[in-house]
């Protein structure tokens, strides 16, 4: 499996980690063997925050594969609000189609920290459509009903129908915004809500 974490290189200008991360995986000997690992080998990979960014512009989500990307593809854009967004907020398990989400179920809420100025999702009617046919939209922002929202108070960056993480179309590509490796003992002990979402546990089991 591969796991590609967010981190801001190069000064997180526009598109900066994406961009830089991109460029690794378009060496061709890298991008034989990433293909390779997900059409031949049954591997997996996510990628959060800017490993997301990555992912979208390689074409790895939503098409589990690196290929060309064109206007039709979605990406990923600067916030609505048109600055940084670091909180926490709520997110729905929307499907679990995805192998890192075995462990979880459908409509199963989790709170998850962010950190971003490029996280909104954006993608024509017609590549919405696919995605929710096939069972793509693996997670949205939620309200504090559990509800997708577009209200900034819950929805952080203005994403098309709250999508917080889509997956290739079989699901080992997964990929997301919202920090969802940030657990461990002693975080958010003031703050109600699950936040382990068990990303690494369930890809674990998958090989089990």
């Amino acid at each position: 499996m591969i796991f590609v974490p967010g981190g801001f290189s190069g000064g997180d200008e526009p598109d900066g980690s994406g961009k830089f991360i991109k460029a690794f995986f378009l060496g061709e000997e890298v991008k034989e063997a990433v293909n390779a690992l997900v059409k031949k080998r049954d591997g997996l990979i996510c990628g959060i925050c800017n490993g997301f960014q990555a992912l979208i512009k390689l074409g790895l989500v939503p098409y589990g594969e690196i290929t060309e990307i064109n206007e039709n593809s979605p990406t990923l854009t600067f916030n609505t609000i048109a600055r940084h967004q670091s909180k926490l907020v709520r997110i729905r398990v929307a499907s679990d189609k995805s192998p890192w989400l075995r462990l979880v179920n459908v409509g199963d809420v989790f709170t998850v920290p962010i950190s971003h100025g490029e996280g909104r999702f954006m993608a024509n009617d017609e590549t919405v459509k696919k995605l929710i046919a096939n069972g793509q939209i693996a997670t949205q922002y939620v309200d504090e009903k559990g509800e997708p929202t577009s209200d900034i108070r819950y929805n952080p960056n203005g994403s098309v129908l709250a999508i917080e993480g889509i997956t290739s179309p079989d699901g080992r590509v997964f990929g997301k915004m919202g920090h969802s490796e940030r657990i461990g003992t002693g975080l958010y002990k003031n703050v109600p809500g699950e936040f382990d979402m068990k990303i690494f546990r369930s890809a674990v089991k998958y090989f089990s």
